[in-house]
């Protein structure tokens, strides 16, 4: 079994489809074994985005993750990684295929955002790899908030 972490951004909340995007992840059997509502602050985002902080885009990076709050959710599955980011599609919701999430409801392009000086309003934060998931869901769930218990998935699919 695998986990990653997904954050559903500020945009999400604020556009009121969480619960929606959740469902997708259930649906096709990832199990959520951790999840929480938080808003994130400077410093705590200094962490999540660390290998951006230098980046010329940081600032609105920072700013859209502050600007809001975020639910974090952990999931579990076999391969739960690259399912994971299958389901989210590309980071740039204009060339996201139809299907994804991105590309099912978001449609800012880097064009339109650098040429408003704002960061992309992509909905979702998936984990690149499962090295970064496993540092990420420890940077936002202590072990504590993970959770252990068996679902239908597990007995008939798994």
């Amino acid at each position: 079994m695998e986990r990653t972490l997904v954050l559903l951004k500020p945009d999400t909340i604020q556009r009121s489809f969480a619960g929606e995007l959740i469902t997708r992840f259930e649906k096709v059997g990832l199990k959520i074994v951790g999840m929480k509502m938080v808003w994130v602050n400077e410093e705590f985002s200094k962490k999540h985005y660390a290998a951006h902080i230098e980046k010329k885009f940081y600032p609105g990076l920072q700013a859209m993750i502050t600007e809001g709050p975020v639910v974090a959710i952990v999931v579990e599955a076999p391969h739960a990684v690259s399912q994971v980011r299958k389901m989210v599609g590309g980071t740039e919701p204009k060339s996201a295929q139809p299907g994804t999430i991105r590309g099912d409801y978001a449609q800012h392009s880097y064009e339109y955002t650098d040429g408003k000086g704002i960061s992309i309003k992509n909905l979702i934060h998936a984990s690149g790899n499962a090295e970064e998931a496993k540092i990420e869901v420890e940077l936002w769930f202590k072990p504590e908030e993970i959770h252990t218990y068996k679902t239908v998935h597990e007995i008939h699919v798994f």
